[in-house]
């Protein structure tokens, strides 16, 4: 066996947990930008000690949780270089790829009508909605219509998504997920090239009753070129993924995927992963901080949610041994207080913990998310994708 520094590493990213601007945000629309400190301020009590024991309120001055005298692990900022905010591209960095041409949003126009049109006619069902809008709330609006008319609700938001409801009951899974299958091969072109088709199924027959269900499916590009995630699975290493990442990268150098209901399940399903045994990497996203809360401006639900992700993060950091690495991140921010639902443009965390560890504190900030691939390509000693960016801090991390 090849004599690796970690023989598992868990990278678990906080999905939009920004942590203040970038010098380019205003660039992006988002000035004053600060998803975690923001958060911080809202809350009454903010009870987050593993988190604290890892060093987030050293590298994150934060209202309500004083820094960690001894922190146990390295802590640092990161910089996206890529062009963009939004979950793909942030977590395509991460694994090495520079996106220079940010996905299509139809946030304010809908979706145009020549694509509308060819969508119905493929489906053979007529479309409404084609707006910006939460997900809740245009069940609310249309869904009665949908259910009573046959009709199909097409909806954007502020990223590069199509999205499709459907009535598990009236419409079926089975048809709703063909028709996003559809949508995909139509958003290809590059006219209306949009990073990920989304289906959205819902259960309930009448208004105060419409519940998404966890049977959501995203339809996502291809990464633009190979990733960290390729060369980890062509070495025959493995490539664990939790939540959305094999959707995210289109199960692209993903060895066995885990689909979570929620971010406490993802953390459920993660605790359970180590305590078994692999060589590897086990990829991780929680998605509920942004569906749930960053989108829908609650910042308490935000902060609770960090709360009951940090209770997880204890009974994880139980479980990892000495040759284990564990890496905490995030893909991009969307901060609850801001105007409008859109992410923002921020700096992320990065947090690395080992229970070998006999040093820990500040690490300078990266300009690239890049570093994490970088640093996993270098510890299982696998070369870096041609084309991908990144520079490894693994010999930092003692």
């Amino acid at each position: 066996m090849e004599n690796y520094k970690y023989k598992r590493i868990f990278t678990i990213v906080v999905d939009s947990m920004g942590i203040g601007e970038m010098e380019d945000s205003p660039r992006f629309g988002d000035t004053g930008v600060d998803t975690l400190g923001h958060i911080s301020e809202r809350m009454d009590e903010f009870h987050i000690p593993n988190l604290k024991k890892l060093g987030l309120a050293n590298l994150k001055p934060l209202k309500q949780v004083e820094p960690e005298r001894q922190p146990l692990g390295y802590y640092m900022a990161m910089r996206e270089t890529s062009n963009g905010k939004d979950t793909m591209t942030g977590h395509w960095e991460m694994m090495g790829i520079h996106t220079k041409k940010p996905f299509i949003t139809f946030t304010d126009t809908g979706f145009p009508g020549e694509l509308i049109k060819e969508l119905e006619e493929r489906c053979g069902r007529r479309v409404i909605g084609n707006k910006s809008a939460s997900g809740t709330e245009i069940l609310e609006e249309l869904a009665e219509e949908e259910i009573t008319t046959g009709a199909m609700i097409v909806y954007t938001s502020a990223d590069s998504v199509l999205q499709i409801c459907g009535n598990e009951e009236t419409m079926g899974l089975d048809n709703l997920y063909r028709y996003c299958e559809i949508a995909r091969e139509l958003t290809m072109r590059d006219e209306w090239r949009v990073g990920r088709v989304i289906a959205r199924p819902y259960t309930g027959k009448k208004k105060g009753e419409f519940v998404r269900t966890s049977n959501r499916h995203d339809y996502a590009l291809k990464p633009t070129g190979r990733t960290v995630l390729n060369a980890l699975k062509d070495a025959g290493l493995d490539v664990i993924s939790v939540g959305k990442i094999h959707d995210i990268f289109a199960g692209e150098g993903i060895t066995e995927s885990n689909h979570s209901k929620t971010s406490v399940h993802g953390m459920e399903q993660t605790i359970e992963i180590a305590e078994k045994d692999f060589t590897g990497l086990c990829f991780v996203n929680l998605v509920d901080f942004d569906a749930l809360w960053g989108h829908r401006r609650e910042p308490i639900g935000y902060g609770q949610e960090i709360e009951r992700f940090d209770k997880k993060l204890g009974e994880l950091l139980g479980l990892l041994r000495d040759d284990d690495l564990l890496i905490i991140t995030a893909d991009h921010g969307n901060d609850p207080t801001y105007t409008g639902t859109d992410h923002t443009r921020e700096k992320v965390p990065f947090l690395a913990f080992s229970p070998s560890f006999t040093g820990a504190g500040a690490l300078p900030e990266t300009d690239s998310f890049a570093v994490v691939g970088a640093t996993v390509a270098d510890n299982f000693h696998v070369e870096m994708p041609e084309g991908t960016i990144g520079t490894s801090i693994l010999k930092e991390l003692v």
